[in-house]
């Protein structure tokens, strides 16, 4: 079992950045395959990025590769989440999400067995 926690959202201006992360708890984080997703008002979910358990393979949805970047410290147990350029469709509640298995960068969300609760970002023009 892992637990997530998701910290670092704000309210941000256009063009700018904003780093979020999230904090897993327990021994196994090793374990997982971590993802960032996405839900805005109105919208489904969306994926945002994969990072695979070691860490050195990274996928991202086309609308935000580019200017966002995953990447994760085994050592701490979190993973991050560097946005930058940020546009106003970036605005979204942002959530880490873990699965355990193969190292593919499965982009829909029922793969994930564990989730955080979110955090908000919300980017102005």
């Amino acid at each position: 079992q892992v637990q997530l926690v998701e910290s670092g959202g704000d309210l941000v201006q256009a063009g700018g950045s904003l780093r979020l992360s999230c904090a897993a708890s327990g021994r196994t984080f090793l374990r997982y395959h971590m993802a960032w997703f996405r839900q805005a008002p109105g919208k489904e979910r969306e994926f945002v990025a994969h990072i695979t358990w070691s860490g050195t393979s990274t996928s991202y949805a086309d609308s935000v590769k580019g200017r966002f970047t995953v990447s994760r410290d085994n050592a701490k147990n979190t993973m991050d989440l560097q946005m930058n350029s940020l546009k106003s469709e970036d605005s979204a509640v942002y959530y880490c999400a873990a699965r355990s298995g193969d190292i593919r960068p499965y982009t829909r969300g029922a793969y994930y067995q564990h989730w955080g609760q979110g955090t908000q970002v919300t980017v102005f023009s």
